[in-house]
């Protein structure tokens, strides 16, 4: 049995140099790294900067599709983007050093939690997680944070996602919900609130039917990876969903590169909170503030100082 805890998840990415910013306010845009079309990070990606936009005219922030998390770090490190959206489990690594030094990059913000679970079709025989043992699953683009937080989840159940499942990667994320619908897959791994694929196959004619670890499991999982979370996902988050659905999962965050420029920070958090004040402008902001970002920090000192010295002024921090 693989023990994650371990095994370094990004160690197989090359090692890129860390490069510092040059003095002074950055030219824009911003370039903020997403993820493949299809999935929840370029939706995201598109309202945080809609949002920045609307309360900060000025403030240019430019899209870059990426394959994901796992790209995203080393792109950030390199200084080839300024700000990217990195999963939860890959942002663990990062500040922890798992297989690799700790790195230098910092929070701007958490973005949303996200709770990981499976889509099936409602008319398909799979009640349980275990029942999918043999079965074809996408578990999405291989760059993607969600696959290794998938990895984690079933690990802590006794299964290995490679060999008790038949994994299928995505070159887009937005594939996955069709090859549900169509039978190619038998379940497709997801994670956060009103995701694409979970919303896509929810809605389609027949529903579907979403597959959590039960208490128990849960247990089993936290037991073994801790910084894991419990997330409940509320009653009629997805079409036809009736009752709450426990699960484990760990928040999002958009991190900055090293050596973003302390003044360009400082406008974001101030932007971020503008919105936060006038009332989230769409749902994948809902659970973007600044108290969020706080209680849901990697470790101490782990935020951009600009955004720090933000939150002192506004009394966030002492």
């Amino acid at each position: 049995m693989p023990d994650f805890r371990r095994r370094p998840l990004l160690a197989a990415l090359p090692g890129l140099a860390f490069m510092s910013a040059t003095a002074g306010a950055q030219s824009p845009p911003l370039k903020l790294g997403t993820a493949t079309p299809g999935g929840g990070f370029p939706v995201y990606g598109a309202a945080f900067i809609k949002a920045i936009k609307d309360v900060d005219p000025t403030f240019e922030i430019e899209e870059v599709n990426t394959k994901g998390s796992t790209e995203n770090v080393p792109l950030l490190e390199a200084g080839k983007l300024d700000l990217a959206l990195v999963q939860g489990e890959v942002v663990q690594d990062v500040f922890f050093g798992a297989g690799r030094p700790a790195s230098t990059l910092k929070v701007v913000t958490a973005m949303y939690a996200s709770p990981g679970m499976f889509v099936v079709r409602a008319d398909s025989p799979y009640r349980r997680i275990a029942d999918l043992k043999g079965k074809p699953v996408a578990w999405g683009a291989r760059g993607s944070g969600l696959v290794i937080l998938g990895r984690y989840v079933v690990d802590g159940l006794g299964f290995d996602a490679e060999k008790d499942f038949e994994p299928v990667y995505l070159e887009r994320a937005g594939d996955g919900p069709a090859m549900v619908l169509d039978g190619k897959v038998a379940a497709l791994w997801g994670g956060g609130a009103r995701w694409p694929g979970f919303v896509t196959v929810s809605m389609a004619p027949g529903g579907a039917r979403f597959l959590v670890p039960d208490a128990g499991e849960i247990d089993r999982i936290l037991a073994k990876y801790g910084f894991l979370k419990r997330i409940t996902v509320p009653v009629g988050t997805f079409a036809g969903q009736t009752v709450a659905m426990p699960t484990v999962g760990s928040w999002s965050f958009v991190l900055a590169r090293p050596g973003l420029d302390e003044a360009v920070g400082y406008r974001l958090a101030s932007a971020l909170h503008k919105v936060e004040r006038a009332g989230a402008p769409s749902e994948q902001l809902s659970e973007t503030t600044a108290k969020n970002t706080i209680d849901a920090l990697p470790k101490p000192g782990a935020l951009q100082p600009g955004v720090a010295r933000y939150d002192k002024e506004i009394g966030l921090l002492r």
